[in-house]
């Protein structure tokens, strides 16, 4: 397995996804949204996995009108605007291979194993 955990430090869930992994025995690499982010293709990658951008953005995120353009803007430029604003995602990300999910989801997390 080759996991990757996208998600900020203080963020409950992150730390929760880490644990999850940590108490089994499996190697994941961190990666902080707020340091280096996720690249095009990871979004793209992850989005496809997740059913699309929309499942991606943190429906409760507390830049409320950075959410809002990231709801409204037109569907070609979304993309390049979450790219640019990642704090609007949803955390934890967890990426294995081409599987993702979005948000603390330990029953899926097991059927990895």
């Amino acid at each position: 397995m080759n996991i990757q955990i996208f998600g900020t430090k203080k963020n409950p869930d992150t730390r929760k996804a880490e644990r999850f992994f940590k108490e089994r025995g499996i190697r994941a690499q961190f990666i902080d949204l707020k340091e280096k982010g996720m690249s095009k293709g990871e979004l793209q990658s992850v989005a496809q996995a997740a059913g699309g951008l929309d499942a991606l953005i943190d429906q409760d995120c507390r830049d409320e009108d950075l959410l809002a353009l990231v709801r409204y803007i037109a569907p070609e430029q979304r993309l390049e605007k979450i790219l640019e604003n990642q704090g609007v995602l949803r955390q934890p990300i967890v990426r294995n291979g081409r599987q993702a999910t979005v948000g603390y989801a330990p029953e899926v997390w097991k059927s990895w194993q």
